[in-house]
Formats: structure tokens, sequence, C-alpha cells
């Protein structure tokens, strides 16, 4: 009942004209950007954030979500009509969704992404609401070992779910660890790496860090590959309605990929992209019509598009609860909250409950908002899939510049010449992102060694000073020795199933040869 009480005050902050303002202008914002190809809503909320810096904080949050889920629901729309997913989470929907589209179904396929993305938000924001609450009781009892074990897993698990090297995730982390020692040391406020540079006391900016990385990085990425692949938009034929025996096949589904999206993206080392996989799974197996897969059977993209939606919202459970992001844009959205002096975890209920209910409540309106926008308008959605590369990523390039001076406009001296030092940093940061792409390490462990790293450099030397210089307080607890096995876990289970997929190819190679 007290969940009942709090999410009725989370309405009252989300149903005011303001913030019902963000929330609108956030869902469109992430819905287009969703259908654009090669642009998610980690870019899109990470360009935002110098933006947002002088906002509202609720405002804020609540137009970020409102990317969040927008970009989950936009994804679908290139997937189908393009077979170019705008998101990761979308490639399955791209599996079926392209071919019901070329068959003339372009129509019921987009109707029932939509309608199943709004059934699996609704009830995973439901699920959110509920099981925070539990959560936060549970990790209100943590001490600085326990929290340090907590960073170690966030490190881990992300390092090994970003990329398709454990190594480069690894990698690219501690590179994110290293830039978080610049600026000033926590507790005895000596300078750290600032090279004589007084604009490097405070450390450097995560936002910065972000726009560099996701936006300039992503652009110049795009600028210098030479693909001129035509890309032929399927017209939506006839209704956009669904039949009632699409119903029938559809709502089972989305049922079913709530179940397995949910608690997959709740998951520390969770994702969408998993749940998605599984319910196409799932669906392939309980299907009636199994010889329809691979040929445009709708379930194969009501169940993905369904656990897709539930997985942004179970994504949410860490980040809110326990401060862990676990997707590119939870890392952005996490940077969002320490830009208004906000740490997501335990205490944020306990801090600024209306802020934390109110964002939550804002999901449920931001819902119903992405329905009524998505199925009258998919004929916009569609027209924005001819702008041209070079107009987007040129205004890419000016919104991401403007937002960064905006937000810090100081001017460094160095001899006769002055120049804006953040723009200096976001240049320098955006080549580093290029070159990151180029050869194949992950972007996220960057802004979340950066953005953790200081937290859990804190909780380390805590822990150790209270135990006075006693290491075993790392190992003190059964909390902590769980999440520092779960961390060991999370590493070495990838590499040991790498490991098992390239022998059977080897083998199978060796057959071959025989």
């Amino acid at each position: 009942m007290d969940t009942f009480g709090l999410l009725f005050q989370g309405f009252a902050v989300a149903m005011e004209p303001m913030n019902l303002l963000y929330a609108l202008i956030g869902v469109t914002l992430g819905t287009a950007v969703g259908v654009l190809p090669g642009i998610g809503p980690a870019l899109t909320v990470a360009l935002l954030l110098p933006v947002t810096y002088k906002l509202d904080p609720a405002g804020s949050l609540i137009m970020f979500a409102g990317i969040y889920y927008g970009g989950m629901y936009g994804g679908s729309t290139t997937s189908i009509l393009l077979n170019t997913p705008g998101e990761s989470a979308s490639i399955v929907t791209a599996l079926e969704g392209n071919k019901m589209a070329r068959a003339g179904r372009g129509g019921p396929a987009l109707a029932t992404a939509a309608i199943g993305s709004f059934v699996a938000g609704l009830i995973a924001t439901i699920g959110l609401a509920f099981i925070a609450p539990w959560i936060v009781k549970f990790a209100l009892s943590f001490g600085p070992a326990e929290y340090f074990a907590l960073m170690v897993l966030a490190f881990m698990t992300v390092s090994a779910a970003f990329g398709d090297s454990t190594l480069r995730g690894l990698t690219a982390l501690f590179i994110g660890l290293a830039l978080g020692l610049v600026g000033q040391d926590q507790l005895t406020g000596q300078a750290r790496l600032a090279f004589g540079i007084p604009d490097l006391l405070d450390g450097i900016e995560v936002t910065t860090l972000a726009v560099a990385l996701f936006a300039i990085g992503e652009t110049l990425s795009v600028a210098a590959s030479r693909s001129t692949m035509d890309e032929k938009i399927e017209a939506v034929k006839g209704s956009v309605w669904m039949t009632k025996e699409d119903w029938s096949r559809s709502w089972k589904p989305w049922l079913r990929g709530t179940a397995i999206g949910f608690p997959i993206g709740a998951m520390p080392a969770g994702g969408a992209e998993i749940g998605t996989f599984l319910s196409y799974s799932v669906e392939r197996q309980l299907a009636k019509k199994p010889e329809e897969f691979g040929h445009g059977a709708i379930e194969g993209v009501a169940g993905p598009e369904a656990a897709n939606n539930a997985s942004a919202a179970g994504t949410l459970v860490p980040l809110l609860t326990l401060g862990l992001p676990t997707t590119a844009t939870a890392a952005i959205m996490l940077a969002g909250f320490q830009q208004f002096g906000l740490q997501p975890g335990p205490l944020l209920f306990a801090t600024s409950p209306q802020l934390v209910w109110g964002l939550i409540a804002s999901l449920l309106v931001a819902n119903l908002m992405l329905l009524i926008l998505n199925l009258p308008l998919i004929g916009v959605w569609v027209r924005l899939l001819s702008i041209p590369k070079p107009w987007l990523y040129a205004g890419i390039l000016v919104f991401a510049t403007l937002g960064t001076i905006g937000a810090n406009s100081a001017i460094f001296q160095l001899g006769w010449i002055a120049f804006s030092f953040e723009l200096a940093m976001l240049i320098l940061f955006g080549l580093f992102g290029y070159f990151m792409r180029q050869f194949g390490y992950p972007i996220a462990p960057v802004v979340v060694g950066l953005i953790l790293g200081p937290m859990a450099e804190t909780q380390l030397r805590r822990a150790i000073q209270i135990s006075q210089g006693d290491f075993s307080v790392l190992v003190g607890s059964p909390i902590a020795v769980t999440l520092l096995v779960l961390a060991v876990c999370a590493v070495v289970v990838p590499l040991i199933m790498r490991a098992r997929g390239q022998g059977k190819v080897l083998a199978s190679l060796a057959a071959n040869e025989d």
C-alpha cells in the first residue's frame, strides 16, 4: 500500500504541465532518433546533457527517460521498413518485421510492435515501482566494503557485456578509471594528473566526455566510412490496423516477451539484446505455424519488441536502486543525475522521493504518449528516413559543439593563444572515440569508469581506513564475497563460452577438411 501512495504522489509530479511537456519532448525526440539508423538513445541523451544543465532536475530526467523509451519504440520502424535496426536491441525485430513489410504487411508489423511495446512498458514500469523499494531496503544494509564489491561487479559486467571482446571491454574500462583520477584527491585535496592546468583540477567533465565519445566519435566514424549502400524504404501498404488473427497471434507473445525482458533487463549483466533473442527463440518453439518464421511471422515481431521495451524498464531497476548502469543509455542517464548533484542509489529514495517517484510515474505517462504518437504518425517517421546523412550528422556536430560551449564557456590562455578548454577536450575525446570505434573498442565502459571510478576509490579507502589497513575487510561479509564472486564469473564465463564456441568451429573445420 505504501508503494501505491508513493506512486500517486509521483503522478502529482508527473502530471504538472511542464513535466508533461518534457515527457512529450522526450518521447517525440526518442522516437525520431530511434527511427534514424545509427543514432540511438544514448547519443541523443548525451547531446542533450549540456543543454539541460540549467533546467529543472525532475523535468530533465523525465525527458531523458522519455527519450530512452521512445528510442526503443522508434528502433522497430527502421528495422521493419529498412531492415536496418536503429538500436541494437531492434536487430531481432528486423528478422521477421522486414519480411512482413516486403510482403505488404508493414502496417500490422508496425502496429503489433507499437501495441506490444505499450503493453510491455506498462507492465514492466509497474513492476519497477513494486520491486525497487525491496531492493532499496536490501541495499541500505551495505557498508563501504559491500559498495566497493558492488562497483567491482558493475565494472566487470559492463566490460564483459559491451563489445565482442572482454579484454577490449576491460581496456576501455581502465581508460575510464584513469580519466577518473584526473583532478583533486577526494580525501587529501592534492592535485592528480592535472599537469599544471587549472581547468583540470575539477576533473574531466562527464558531459563533455559522453558527448565527445558518442556524438563526435560516431559522426567522424560515419563520415570516414565510404559505404554507399542503397537503402530501399518499404512503403506501408494498406491499413496499419491488425486483423483479428493478428491480435490472437500477438497477445501471448506480448506477455511472454514482457516476462522474459523485464528480469533480464534488471540484471547487472542484462541488457535488451539478450531478452529479444531469447524471446524470438521461445516464440519460434511455441509457434503454431513455425514454417512462417523466416518468412514474416507476426509472433517474431510481437515477442521481441515486448521484451525490448520491458528490458528498458528493467534497466532502470539497478540504475535507480543501486546506481549501476547496465546499458550505454543508462550510463549517460547516470551522468544526467550527477550533473544535478544527485547520486542514484538507496539514499536517493530517501532524500529525493518526489523526483524518483515522479520519474517512475512519468514512464507510465510517456508510455501512453508513445502509443498515441506511434500509430497515427507512422508516415511521418518514415519520411525521416529520407534525411541525407551529411545534413543529419552535420547538425549533430553543430548541436554538440554549441551545447558544450554553452555549458562551460571558460577560455584557456596558452601564451598568446586563447581557446575554449571544453571545446578542445570535446575535439580530443571525439577523435579518441573515433579511433576506439575503428579498432572495435566499446565506448560505454569508458564513461562508466569515469563516473563510478572515483566512487569506488572513495569506498575502498573508507573501508581500509575503518579496518585500520586490514584488506581482509573487503571479503569480510557474505554480501561482499557473493558480489566479488559474481564479478569474477561475469568475466570468466563469457571467456569460457567464447573458447568453447571457437573450439567447436575449429573442430567442424577440421572435420570438413578430413
